[in-house]
Parts: structure tokens; C-alpha cells; sequence
């Protein structure tokens, strides 16, 4: 990366730090929905298994600006949260995937019902298994298939539909973040040229999808 490229990249992180306590603020009120709320309780059972948060490590911002604009993305002072949505991070942890629906409509309560957030983009669900493209489809989220066999429901607030701040939601389940912790070290940030490592992760990850729909069935035959 030459001087004048570095030089400008440090702009954006200038921009990033104007406004980073307003940005940590929201992550942390983000996070508090899915903390101890009785509305995410079902027959005393707290559908939440965990929840995980973060504001994005500086030289990884600086690598995710240098990747868009090497693909050829025009980032400006003026849309530079726009293009990049992630500063702020929440993961919401589920045993179950029929949990879903309610923590999907605790965040469409939020929105529309309460006003209390604004959507920065339609929530979409991440998934190659054509019966949980079913379940999103059946619940109003669109689904979209990554080659790598990512899972995950992605959801993008903001304070206020006004507001450059944005945080986005990760949902899954806890077979998922296996399998997103393991698919993180070896493909992030950089993908992996091993396509003997990506044939195996995408084995993993139906495995993974297999056993949450077994646990599905447990719980289910349980209750």
C-alpha cells in the first residue's frame, strides 16, 4: 500500500474514532435486548444461550477498507458508514433453531412496533439447507447461499433511520458458532487456498446443520 492510499485510509479511521463512543453506545444497547428480557423467555427457559459483542479491531478496519477499495469500491468521508456496516457487532447464541422466530420478531418489535431502531437493509438469513430456506422464507427473511457454506441470520439497526451509527446482529445457533469459530481462524481475513481445508469445512458444516436439526428433534420430543 503506498503513502497517499495509507494516508487517506487513516481519514476513515480518524472518522471512525469521531464516532466511536456513540457507535459503543448503541452496541451496548443493542446487546441489553437479548440480556435477561422476559420476552425471550418460553416455559422458563431463556432462549438465549449467549450473547457476544464487539466495536471491529482497528487493523482489521484498515484491512476491510483496503479490500473495498481494491475491488473497486468508492469510499468517501460521506458514505464511509454506509460502506461499512460492521463497527459495531452483536451475536445472539441459540440452542435451538425454532427459537428464531421469536428473537426475529423481539427485533421487528423494536423497529416498527417501538420505534426504538431503524433497519439499515432487510434482515437476511445465510443458509444452504433448503428447509431452513423454508423456515426464513416462512418467517419474512430472505435467504442467500455463501459458497463457503456459512450460516447465519444477519440483521443491520441503527438508533434512528437519520443516524450513520449501525450495528449488526449475528443469530445463530451454538452448532453455528462452532463452526463460525473454526471457519474465522482459517478464512478470515484472507480465504484460504487450501481446497482441501474448504471441501472439509463445507462437510463440517452439514454436519453441523444435521445435528441442529437432531437437537431440534430432542427438544421437541421432550416437550
Amino acid at each position: 500500500m503506498n503513502q497517499e492510499a495509507s494516508e487517506h485510509i487513516e481519514k476513515f479511521i480518524e472518522l471512525f474514532h469521531s464516532k466511536l463512543h456513540t457507535i459503543d453506545t448503541f452496541r451496548q444497547n443493542v446487546e441489553l435486548l437479548f440480556k435477561n428480557n422476559p420476552d425471550l423467555t418460553v416455559e422458563d427457559r431463556n432462549i438465549v444461550h449467549s450473547t457476544k459483542s464487539r466495536i471491529k479491531d482497528e487493523n482489521h478496519l484498515r484491512e476491510k477498507i483496503h479490500r473495498k477499495i481494491a475491488d473497486g469500491k468508492e469510499i468517501t468521508e460521506e458514505n464511509f458508514f454506509s460502506q461499512v456496516t460492521d463497527l459495531a457487532g452483536v451475536r445472539v447464541i441459540l440452542l435451538y433453531q425454532d427459537d428464531f422466530s421469536i428473537i426475529h420478531n423481539a427485533i421487528v418489535n423494536k423497529v416498527y412496533e417501538l420505534e426504538d431502531w431503524s433497519f439499515g437493509e432487510d434482515p437476511k438469513a445465510y443458509t444452504w439447507d433448503p428447509e431452513n430456506i423454508a423456515y426464513f422464507d416462512n418467517i419474512g427473511i430472505k435467504s442467500e447461499v455463501k459458497p463457503s457454506f456459512y450460516t447465519s441470520v444477519h440483521y443491520l439497526v441503527r438508533p434512528h433511520s437519520r443516524s450513520p451509527v449501525r450495528c449488526e446482529i449475528q443469530v445463530r445457533t451454538l452448532f453455528e458458532e462452532i463452526w463460525g469459530e473454526v471457519d474465522h481462524q482459517i478464512n478470515y481475513p484472507q480465504p484460504t487456498t487450501n481446497k482441501a481445508l474448504s471441501e472439509q469445512l463445507k462437510v463440517l458444516s452439514k454436519i453441523v446443520g444435521a445435528g441442529g436439526r437432531l437437537l431440534d428433534s430432542i427438544y421437541r420430543i421432550n416437550n
